[in-house]
């Protein structure tokens, strides 16, 4: 991946500049805006995401109202350069309609399109799961309980999980599988490690052996 300037970007007549934006943990895209070279200079500058309405011809700065800021990971722009992509931290949904993301009304197709963001969305769920009340929550309750604890479940389900493998029944190990998952993400929660850096590690050896 190469790095370009600001300059060599292509508005549109108008001025603006498409911009899609994806969470950077679960990799769903999230809505699309526009900035003009201030937006995008404030975007820069505070790290948050900061659009051009259309409809209101003035900037708007995501979250400044309701408190759903995007803080910017990563700006890249297409082979063109004449349009964005912001990857981004959201710290709430990115509708105004309260919903996840933009993209909700869908024209063709099923649900579970997009499954595989579904990890990332769970990490964020559980993040916030881990401060609920031990007794409205299983995740709270079981973190409450320590990382010993913790690390067991994970074990048993580790356990579970081959023997419904070796005995060859798929809807057994579909279960424990899942289940290991999650317990695994709970076991990241406890251990203060980051769903991310797992990733990132795995991510890292894969790069390794195809070099």
């Amino acid at each position: 991946m190469q790095t370009i300037s600001i300059d060599s970007l292509e508005l549109h007549g108008d001025q603006l500049i498409p911009v899609i934006v994806q969470d950077a943990m679960s990799g769903k895209v999230l809505m699309m805006a526009w900035m003009n070279r201030e937006a995008l200079d404030l975007t820069l500058e505070k790290g948050q995401l900061v659009f051009w309405s259309r409809s209101r011809r003035e900037l708007w700065h995501k979250g400044a109202t309701s408190g759903n800021f995007m803080t910017l990971r990563e700006l890249r722009a297409d082979c063109d350069s004449d349009t964005l992509l912001a990857i981004v931290d959201p710290a709430g949904p990115a509708c105004h309609t309260g919903e996840e993301s933009c993209f909700f009304n869908r024209l063709y197709g099923e649900d579970e399109a997009d499954i595989g963001v579904f990890l990332g969305h769970l990490w964020r769920f559980l993040q916030k799961r881990r401060d609920d009340p031990p007794e409205e929550s299983y995740t709270a309750r079981l973190l409450a309980r320590g990382v010993k604890r913790v690390a067991q479940k994970v074990g048993e389900e580790g356990v579970e999980t081959a023997l419904a493998c070796a005995t060859g029944d798929v809807e057994e190990f579909k279960n424990e599988a899942a289940d290991l998952l999650y317990h695994l993400m709970v076991a990241c929660l406890a251990s203060e490690v980051p769903f991310e850096d797992v990733i990132v590690t795995l991510k890292n050896r894969h790069s390794k052996k195809k070099q």
